[in-house]
């Protein structure tokens, strides 16, 4: 390649880059949604005695709806898990970002897969992997105590459980950063938000 080729060649990384780089940083915000606006009485009931304390999750990790240059049908789900975003894809180039939390490096998963199974106030039934590392019960019951949260939507590929989930949280404070066992964590008021736009066969990209 000579020297112009080049040059041409690196700006149009940069670009390229550049780009990525307004889509992950969601500069363009435009509205924030009410954050209990789909909350049940159930849901209202829990949260209001929820065994944690509420955090203050910080400006850009809150939900807003923003710009989305990627061409994702609407109805998408991605997730960036280097920027700690999950985006819900809109009509007309629009995404709602919320933030979330995503799992340690070792732990971490991507592809592509589906909602296969929808589920409010879930229990959960660790995997012997988990329950060995971490140190919990075999079970623990649907609640406000549950690390599951709120909803869970369950990650299928094909017909196969992935055994990954975005979930709601029971330790908002570590929204925005790397610290599950590989699942996709929000605030329980965002992933109710979430759970009532989607629906089983919404399709998932983890980047």
């Amino acid at each position: 390649m000579n020297g112009m080729g080049h040059r041409k060649h690196i700006g149009t990384v940069a670009l390229a880059v550049l780009g990525l780089g307004v889509l992950l940083s969601g500069c363009m915000e435009t509205v924030q949604p009410a954050s209990d606006a789909n909350l049940t009485p159930l849901d209202r009931r829990l949260l209001a005695n929820a065994p944690y304390a509420r955090a203050t999750i910080s400006e850009q990790y809150q939900r807003h709806i923003v710009e989305y240059p990627r061409r994702e049908a609407p109805g998408t789900i991605l997730v960036n898990t280097d920027a700690r975003y999950l985006y819900y894809v809109l009509p007309e180039g629009k995404a709602i970002r919320y933030g979330v939390t995503v799992g340690e490096e070792a732990l971490a998963w991507s592809g592509v897969a589906k909602v296969g199974r929808l589920a409010e106030w879930p229990s959960w039934t660790p995997t012997p992997e988990i329950k060995q590392r971490m140190h919990v019960p075999s079970y623990v019951s649907p609640g406000p105590q549950n690390p599951m949260g709120a909803r869970a939507l369950y990650l299928f590929e094909g017909n196969k459980d992935t055994l990954y989930r975005i979930h709601g949280t029971n330790q908002p404070e570590y929204i925005g950063h790397a610290i599950s066992s590989g699942c996709i964590r929000m605030t329980n008021e965002d992933v109710i938000d979430l759970y009532k736009r989607v629906k089983i066969g919404t399709p998932v990209i983890v980047l």
